[in-house]
């Protein structure tokens, strides 16, 4: 039965099974490399863990569509019609939302163009690497604790003051944005903290606030870090 199912594929060209799985977990390790390298070396508070996990699944996905094509143009216009048909019905926010919409679709062509050993490997190994991705919260980062942001209305010139009473209550202080306007002196700042003690995180605020020149003070957890 197995046998029968494996040599299954209907299509004009039938696939290599073994070159299939070679080559989807060639596109899993080096997602895994591009993925490691954009955690260690991105900065500002734009990050977020779910397009870290897309950017290791999409590799999978572009190799199972690669192989479902194999020089067909009818399934090359197919696949980018039925993908702009997604993409005008739904306005996804989520890169990994993107890379689930796109793993049907191709699990949908690999059957209708026969190819059911590809259809259901590539379903079992994109459905292994997401609930991995999901259960080792692979891409979150906890290098901090929280990010504040504050208005700086002093000389720039004047900042290793406020550098000093962030040093008081943090481990780590990292600035990841700072924004100035022509016109006034001053500038709004975001910063990364990694605290001494978590708990006195109020404390620090209360200071912030009561220091001269210190204006609009707020703060967001890490775990809370996302899209900004």
């Amino acid at each position: 039965m197995l046998e029968t199912f494996l040599r299954g594929d209907y299509a004009a060209q039938p696939m290599d099974l073994p070159v299939m799985i070679l080559a989807l977990c060639l596109a899993f390790l080096g997602g895994h490399v591009i993925a490691w390298t954009y955690m260690a070396t991105h900065s500002g508070l734009s990050y977020s863990r779910t397009f870290v996990n897309a950017m290791i699944v999409l590799p999978m996905i572009v190799t199972s569509v690669m192989m479902v094509l194999s020089n067909n143009l009818v399934t090359a216009f197919g696949l980018m019609a039925v993908f702009a048909i997604v993409r005008f019905r739904n306005i996804l926010r989520d890169t990994l939302d993107t890379t689930y919409i796109l793993a049907g679709i191709v699990v949908g062509m690999a059957c209708g163009t026969h190819r059911f050993p590809a259809a259901v490997i590539t379903c079992v190994m994109v459905s292994v690497v997401l609930l991995y991705l999901s259960l080792t919260m692979f891409g979150a980062r906890h290098r901090y604790d929280i990010i504040v942001n504050l208005h700086w209305a002093r000389s720039l010139k004047e900042l290793p003051e406020l550098k000093r009473l962030l040093d008081r209550h943090s481990r780590q202080t990292h600035c990841a944005s700072q924004r100035t306007s022509e016109g006034y002196e001053g500038a709004d700042l975001s910063y990364r903290l990694l605290l001494r003690n978590p708990e006195r995180e109020q404390d620090l605020l209360t200071e912030l606030k009561a220091m001269e020149g210190v204006s609009r003070v707020t703060s967001m957890k890490a775990e809370d870090e996302s899209e900004i």
